[in-house]
């Protein structure tokens, strides 16, 4: 399993850890005012990056509270969301998310689930299925069976946090289909963020996943029944199914001996019967129960696993993504800065993964390229050949805020 490009801790934290590496000609509080002029400008990109994301999703989202002023054509929605998902693969890539490929999805719904319920996925209804995750690791879990005499240990693929952006097929598909969506709207594009994933149960964060009854279930209902109904037929209607057969027989001549049917044995019957009617009842009743009682266990694991909903999952991704971004490039200046004489690409990288997994037993692929290129866009490092240097906290605050002060030319 590959190591995750995502810094599993928080920026402050971060800043912290870096402020104590610090040669000592370096200070703390300078240290502390160039990080936020750096988290200031990286703020100031992603809300630009923000608002382009609502003015896209805003055409389609489900959730709108406000007034739109135009209509949109189909070329001009198409167009919305065509932005839309390329603003919002920028914005997942930056937050150190990876895309689950299809062929991992193919994989969630043929491996065995920790989630006890069958859930079927009909892809037909929709127009793009996009997956992203973050924080993949392996974790084991013991799941017990049969009122706990049986125990197993199942080893699983967990990821921390799940992305899903689903488009659904126009209003003609689901006219053909012969069945109205339930929940959602035909066309509209639906943003959700999910945590604490198993792999293998990534089919139930679909809209339109229906439970069905695994085989083990239908066995124990049919079992239950077939036994019960046995009991029924044979104490409440064995003489009177009897008498009727043998009446029956005698009206189609395979006996010669007549048959008297009694209004006792007529009453008898309907009883009989009525008791059956009642135990069909109470089975198919059992039976709805249990769907019902599966139905309430996906609802209640969706409930805590729910982290956000369309507008609000970018909201949080970016949030997500302005901290990843300020992590690389501040950890990137840092350890630069620590050597007087500059440092390749390659020996970079190398230190600070060796950082997080001597000192915090972490880890992880650093991101070097999005990290420099960041420094190098603002400034803040210089480059000769193969070999980066950064500037002193001093020239980097000076750079830095002059940056800021330029961001906006008016006249």
């Amino acid at each position: 399993m590959n190591n995750d490009r995502f810094i599993p801790f928080r920026k402050q934290d971060i800043i912290s850890m870096l402020a104590h590496e610090l040669p000592e000609e370096h200070s703390k509080e300078s240290f502390l005012q160039f990080s936020q002029l750096l988290s200031s400008v990286i703020h100031h990109d992603y809300h630009q990056l923000l608002d382009s994301l609502k003015c896209d999703y805003a055409p389609f989202d489900p959730n709108a509270d406000t007034r739109s002023l135009t209509s949109y054509s189909l070329a001009e929605r198409n167009e919305y969301r065509a932005s839309f998902a390329n603003n919002f693969a920028t914005v997942l890539n930056a937050a150190n998310f990876e895309k689950i490929t299809e062929q991992d999805l193919q994989d969630a719904l043929t491996e065995e689930s920790l989630f006890k319920v069958r859930l079927e996925v009909d892809f037909d209804d929709f127009e793009q299925v996009v997956f992203y995750r973050r924080g993949e690791s392996r974790k084991s879990e013991t799941l017990s069976s049969f009122w706990g005499l049986r125990k197993q240990t199942i080893n699983f693929t967990h990821y921390d946090r799940v992305a899903v952006f689903i488009t659904f097929k126009d209003d003609e598909h689901f006219k053909q289909k012969g069945k109205p969506p339930f929940g959602f709207e035909p066309n509209s594009t639906i943003v959700k963020l999910f945590q604490n994933v198993p792999k293998a149960d990534l089919e139930m964060l679909f809209p339109n996943s229906e439970v069905r009854m695994r085989p083990i279930d239908k066995a124990i209902i049919s079992g239950s029944a077939i036994i019960g109904g046995a009991v029924v037929l044979v104490t409440k209607l064995g003489a009177s199914i009897l008498l009727l057969a043998a009446l029956l027989a005698f009206w189609f001549g395979w006996r010669e001996e007549s048959v008297e049917m009694t209004q006792q044995h007529f009453i008898s019957f309907a009883l009989g019967m009525g008791v059956f009617g009642g135990f069909i009842f109470k089975e198919w009743s059992k039976f709805k129960n249990r769907k019902i009682k599966f139905m309430k266990a996906l609802s209640d694991n969706l409930y805590f696993k729910n982290l956000d909903n369309n507008a609000g999952v970018f909201h949080t991704l970016i949030d997500a993504a302005e901290e990843e971004d300020f992590k690389e490039a501040i950890i990137a200046y840092a350890f630069l800065l620590k050597q007087p004489n500059g440092q390749s690409a390659i020996e970079l990288d190398n230190a600070v993964e060796l950082w997080f997994q001597e000192n915090y037993q972490c880890q992880l692929d650093f991101e070097i390229s999005d990290a420099l290129e960041k420094l190098q866009s603002m400034q803040l490092v210089t480059v000769e050949g193969d070999c980066y240097s950064a500037l002193s906290l001093k020239q980097a605050k000076i750079t830095l805020d002059s940056y800021w002060d330029n961001l906006y030319h008016f006249k």
